[in-house]
């Protein structure tokens, strides 16, 4: 019976019929009475507090007033008439203005009684007045509603002008919410509502839409956001058990001989006591027989790559086969080369594949593959292509995971009889709470220390005022024998925006640094992968000074004589992209710098991300000012990542409510994976109903 109501077609609401409901359905994707009721307001207007009519300033937005008509007349003519009525309290007095619905307005309202008004002043010709205020008597107002919160709901033109604007929505939810009746069925099991003393779910709802207070209305709204991020994280930690604990896999039971040869000979550097502590935390994992799905979250030049490696000769000394899948060329080839540096003489074959390699070659690492005689194979998307079969597959790691589309991953895992242990690793440092829903299916590891020897970057914010200032300390550090980048945003230059452009930059820099003195390169992402790759081993061979880029350059370059980061019109990049790009300097023992160049006018929120990059260098606490910026879609790219949609929590808001619900959803799992015992049989019905309605959640990953 419950079901059936939040079911029933929303035509069959008093004050909807078969037309509003079609308009209600294509604008607002609402068809049943459960769609309305979780139709929440966006925000409430607080209809308790009354101003005085002396009080009126510009910064108030809408406020409420009580006093009586003392004048009435229609001002104008034909289109242009209108309806002014003075409106005064004990203070003074102002103009109401009506320019619609004049003649009915006109008929209702009587000089002596006592009216509540409420609108938005309007300072007009050096008065104020309130243009088509909400007005209605002193003994009508709300009192029977039992509300001094009105809530506002959003609403579309078309609605509007069915009479669907926010009134008439609320009016349709008040005439939904007296037919409950008991009809809304309770979700959360009896524990988890003693616990943290939360209504009941058609008490949150009731309030939610009709609250008393704003205390009572926190109540209800944390009891739905619980709600919501529960079972969404629910949904995780029952896809982590799966995953690790009940998916077979492969054991590497022995650290042998490649590994112990490689950490004893070849380390390029002694290990950091957070790289030491992620490679236990590895080993732990890929022994007990049970699926390891791990992310390594670690800052740029934090040391990913070499634990990566280290777990890629744990598969190899167990008689398996690694690869690792990079997002772009560069990023692969400079895996490729930097690993095979490292390795020495280690008896252990890399073969590189991506778009770009011959048929001939690409033919021979097919072969190695499936001999088995290739260890570790490092490429792009080109690693999930059919052809692509190992012989013994153990080990899959996937470097900036938010690149690769959700199927891509798959087709990756799928190359082997059982799924390969999977380490994913990111430079882009992801807060706690994002982390926890992004990769709420995975254990989760943090390489939070630098590598011993470098240095913090120096980060300073110039406009074109100071380009010449700029151009000289790019002189000395050039002369000093160091190297510099400098980025744009766009390629070629655009009428509408008026930012500094590649090829403009490209020609200006080279009559500023003329050569033979300097020379300069130019890569961006247009370039044939021969072109490209040529340029930048001219960087890298230090044949030229000065490397003009755009953000191709954003991961996977690494020129350790490179101490100079200069970003063009820095307040078109991202706070994480302007962090990825200072990352490619600072990787030698030399200081170094990032200069953001910037436009002399700056909006609130580029100004933000500049004056953040100028404090600090942790990662983590730039994507924190990120995630409050921007939100978690735009941060890792909503279709790529699997973002799951919230109708009422926020990812960013909600910080404490997720923790809560994330620690519920475990405590619960421990004690019933299944869901079957008979106390969490609501929870087990509620999540296959969500997953039911909401697909987007059944695709997470």
């Amino acid at each position: 019976m419950q079901v059936e109501f939040l079911h029933t077609p929303i035509e069959f609401l008093k004050g909807v019929g078969p037309a509003k409901a079609e308009l209600l359905k294509s604008e607002l994707g609402i068809s049943v009475f459960g769609d309305l009721l979780y139709h929440l307001p966006f925000r409430y207007i607080d209809k308790s507090e009354f101003h005085t009519v002396s009080a009126i300033q510009s910064d108030l937005g809408y406020i409420q007033l009580k006093g009586k008509i003392t004048k009435l007349q229609e001002v104008g003519a034909d289109r242009k008439k209108r309806l002014v009525a003075t409106f005064q309290d004990h203070t003074g007095s102002v103009d109401l203005v009506w320019f619609k619905g004049a003649s009915w307005i006109k008929s209702m309202l009587n000089y002596g009684e006592t009216y509540i008004i409420f609108g938005k002043p309007n300072f007009f010709k050096g008065v104020w007045n309130i243009p088509h205020p909400e007005i209605e008597k002193e003994d009508n107002q709300r009192i029977q509603a039992g509300a001094a919160l009105m809530p506002v709901y959003s609403s579309t033109e078309k609605l509007n002008s069915k009479g669907l604007h926010t009134k008439g929505i609320a009016k349709l939810t008040a005439n939904l919410i007296e037919k409950i009746n008991g009809q809304i069925p309770e979700t959360l099991s009896d524990e988890i509502l003693t616990k943290h003393h939360f209504l009941s779910k058609e008490d949150a709802l009731r309030i939610a839409h009709a609250p008393a207070d704003f205390k009572t209305l926190d109540k209800a709204v944390t009891r739905l956001k619980f709600e919501e991020l529960f079972f969404l994280q629910l949904l995780l930690v029952k896809r982590k058990i799966k995953n690790t604990v009940q998916l077979k896999a492969v054991s590497f039971l022995e650290v042998g001989e490649l590994f112990n040869r490689f950490y004893k000979e070849n380390l390029p550097f002694e290990l950091t006591g957070a790289q030491k502590r992620v490679l236990k935390e590895i080993r732990a994992d890929v022994r007990t027989g049970k699926h390891m799905n791990r992310l390594v979250q670690g800052d740029v030049g934090s040391g990913k790559t070499i634990v990566a490696l280290l777990a890629a000769l744990l598969a190899i000394d167990n008689g398996f086969q690694a690869c690792l899948m990079a997002p772009t060329e560069i990023l692969a080839k400079q895996h490729f080369e930097s690993i095979n540096e490292v390795l020495g003489d280690l008896p252990v074959k890399v073969s590189l594949l991506t778009g770009s390699v011959k048929t001939a070659a690409r033919r021979i690492i097919h072969e190695d593959l499936e001999s088995g005689s290739l260890n570790i194979l490092i490429g792009t998307h080109a690693l999930i292509e059919p052809k692509v079969k190992f012989k013994n597959l153990g080990l899959a790691i996937i470097d900036e995971q938010h690149r690769f589309g959700v199927a891509q991953r798959a087709r990756l895992w799928k190359k082997a009889v059982l799924p390969p242990h999977v380490l994913i690793m990111t430079a882009t440092p992801i807060p706690r709470t994002l982390a926890m829903t992004l990769y709420g299916d995975l254990e989760i590891s943090v390489i939070d220390e630098l590598p011993p020897g470098r240095k913090p970057i120096k980060t300073v914010h110039r406009t074109d005022a100071g380009r010449e200032e700029i151009f000289g300390f790019m002189e000395k550090q050039i002369a000093l024998g160091r190297q510099i980048y400098v980025v744009y945003p766009l390629i070629e230059g655009s009428e509408k925006l008026d930012y500094k452009d590649l090829m403009d930059g490209y020609e200006s820099m080279c009559r500023r640094f003329p050569k033979p003195g300097f020379q300069v390169s130019i890569v961006h992402g247009k370039m044939k992968s021969e072109a490209k790759e040529y340029e930048m081993q001219r960087f890298v061979k230090q044949e030229t000074q000065i490397l003009i880029a755009t953000t191709v350059i954003e991961v996977g370059v690494n020129v350790p004589n490179a101490s100079v980061m200069v970003i063009e019109s820095a307040e078109r990049f991202g706070l994480s992209q302007l962090h990825q790009l200072r990352g490619r300097v600072g990787r030698g023992s030399d200081k170094s710098y990032c200069v953001l160049m910037s436009s002399d006018k700056l909006g609130d929120d580029a100004r933000k991300r500049i004056e953040t990059m100028i404090r600090t260098n942790d990662g983590f606490e730039i994507a924190e000012v990120d995630l409050g910026l921007r939100g978690p879609g735009d941060i890792m790219g909503t279709q790529q990542s699997g973002m799951p949609d919230l109708i009422i929590a926020d990812f960013i808001k909600d910080k404490e409510i997720m923790v809560t619900a994330r620690h519920s959803a475990e405590l619960i799992l421990d004690d019933d994976p299944l869901l079957e015992k008979p106390e969490h049989i609501r929870v087990a019905n509620e999540l296959q109903s969500i997953l039911k309605s909401r697909p987007n959640w059944s695709r997470i990953s």
